[in-house]
């Protein structure tokens, strides 16, 4: 088990005689060792006077509040409470929520293989099934209509509840009355469940004649095996330089990280430290494998999404000199975490150590409150970080995540195309997009025409959505500070005038972002008929940040 780390202590130099360092070292060892004892009955002491202070208020409450006491409700709320306050990763999970953590650290459940949509007021509509699911192989397709599950009707039902009918053990059936979405007949479905899994290598093939490409969304046990099968085709393709794309992967199995560095370094090489606060929870990970490759030209793509064990593996190969790291800086996540059982069955997941990268860099961020929106490092100056050396020599920092050695920024999406995401507008038109059409053509040879825009903006338009722009909404804000000011009234004429030249109807808008949201489209159209590893194509033809990456040049060691 790993601990969480603590603080280095540094050899402490005098010029005094030998009988006296000696004398000096066994009274500073004992004080060390009183204060030590000291302290850990102080944790002891204070540990078990706020659990009895616990304890006492609980049952007082019991006792005494005035309506029946929500037991269950308060003390999930408390332990959830404690736990917030050490950092965002250290989670209880009870018993009935096991299938989360078998779902976050194998990316598995039991189920039939299909993202919903549904609405309480609704029917659930199969908006994408997986390519090889039971759902796939029973024929349902984006914009099929389930009516019922096993005889009980969905109208009516929360998102949560229709969906938990949905999932189940593999190998167990669930019937589905299903009115199809093409041409509108009613039909029982019988489905047997699988155990359904989200590869981690979401997407592998040839950019060009020679770059061979690697898509890596997850660390899920056996994912470094897949890494080298598919490296192995591409080079028997012709490639003579790899692009293995972090962006986006958040992480997961520290070993699984260890084993594809492995895959390009020599054996015997240090990947990770992990440092708790007790020599037990401290160790050095080094790679055990011998290398397939330690020559191939790498190019290892991360962005703010990129944590955890995506920032093992790029921190490692930049350390080691072994890849040219491109893109934007990564999201900061240098904890480790364990799974440790707790009473009447329930997990615990707490943070245990820190690791570090073979330079010796730290990647997690220090102050937790020092964000961005999206909750990855926020800027540092390099005032206060510190600089470490890769193994030929060249500065790199610690600070929080990892910072490229060249660095490409992606353009930003305007307020709206979020808005359209999230709002599901682009899903439910994609919806009725695919009850419309039967097929689309091979994925290379598909496009969203400008014939096809046109029918988007008939249908956005009759969507409920907001459609201000960034600049909108800050001017929305402002009048109403105004008003708590009372100041809008002597500032109306300008507020007016101001308020005239940012109104933009939808239409307007829309065509304006034409090229922001067409790729979007395509991406979730071709996903639909094609499935997932369509999607990805559809996403490389639009991925400028892919395309400079191509252009610069790589490190030279």
């Amino acid at each position: 088990m790993l601990a969480v780390s603590g603080f280095p202590f540094n050899d402490i130099g005098m010029n005094m005689k030998r009988n006296l360092i000696i004398t000096f070292l066994m009274a500073a060892a004992m004080a060390f060792s009183t204060s030590q004892n000291a302290d850990a009955q102080s944790k002891s002491f204070k540990l078990g006077q706020w659990t009895e202070i616990h304890d006492g208020i609980v049952k007082e409450l019991n006792r005494s509040y005035v309506d029946s006491l929500p037991v269950d409700r308060i003390m999930r709320a408390g332990v959830d409470a404690m736990l917030e306050e050490l950092d965002p990763y250290t989670i209880y999970i009870p018993e009935e929520e096991n299938e989360y953590l078998q779902m976050l650290m194998s990316k598995t459940y039991g189920g039939i293989g299909a993202i919903i949509h549904k609405k309480k007021e609704d029917n659930v509509i199969i908006n994408e099934p997986y390519f090889g699911s039971p759902a796939h192989k029973n024929g349902l397709v984006c914009g099929d209509e389930i009516l019922e599950i096993d005889g009980t009707p969905v109208k009516g039902l929360e998102s949560k509840d229709a969906s938990d009918r949905m999932k189940g053990k593999p190998g167990t059936t669930v019937t589905f009355k299903v009115r199809k979405g093409r041409t509108g007949d009613t039909l029982d479905v019988p489905v047997v469940r699988e155990r359904i899994h989200f590869p981690d290598v979401e997407y592998a093939g040839m950019l060009n004649d020679t770059t061979g490409y690697i898509l890596q969304s997850g660390f899920t046990e056996g994912v470094a095996g897949q890494i080298k099968d598919r490296f192995n085709e591409l080079k028997a393709q012709g490639m003579k330089r790899l692009v293995l794309d972090l962006r986006g992967n958040g992480g997961g199995l520290m070993s699984e990280a260890i084993n594809i560095v492995s895959l390009f370094v020599p054996k015997g090489s240090l990947v990770v430290s992990a440092k708790g606060n007790s020599e037990k929870s401290r160790r050095d990970s080094y790679t055990t494998l011998e290398p397939i490759d330690t020559q191939i030209p790498i190019i290892v793509m991360i962005n703010s999404g990129s944590a955890s064990s995506a920032e093992i593996v790029a921190g490692a190969l930049q350390d080691l000199d072994r890849a040219t790291i491109m893109g934007e800086r990564s999201y900061g996540k240098g904890l480790v975490q364990s799974i440790l059982p707790v009473a009447y069955n329930g997990q615990l997941k707490i943070t245990t150590a820190k690791y570090y990268t073979p330079s010796g860099r730290c990647v997690q961020a220090i102050d937790y409150s020092n964000r961005n929106e999206d909750g990855s490092v926020g800027h540092i100056p390099d005032s206060l970080t510190k600089e470490f050396r890769t193994a030929a020599g060249r500065i790199v920092r610690d600070g929080g995540g990892i910072t490229p050695d060249v660095e490409i920024k992606v353009p930003d999406y305007s307020r709206l195309v979020y808005s359209l995401v999230l709002s599901g507008v682009l899903d439910q038109y994609v919806i009725d997009y695919s009850r419309r059409h039967d097929s689309i053509p091979a994925v290379e040879d598909f496009h969203f025409t400008d014939e096809d825009f046109e029918d988007f903006i008939r249908f956005a338009k009759t969507q409920d959505f907001d459609y201000r722009s960034s600049a909108k909404t800050l001017y929305d804000q402002m009048k109403k500070e105004l008003v708590k000011d009372g100041l809008a009234d002597a500032m109306s004429e300008e507020l007016a005038a101001m308020g005239k030249a940012l109104e933009m109807d939808k239409e307007k808008f829309i065509r304006l972002k034409k090229d922001e949201i067409v790729p979007f489209i395509e991406e979730e159209i071709a996903t639909r008929y094609w499935f997932q590893e369509a999607g990805v194509k559809i996403r490389l033809r639009y991925d400028d940040q892919l395309k400079e990456a191509l252009t610069r040049e790589l490190i030279k060691i």
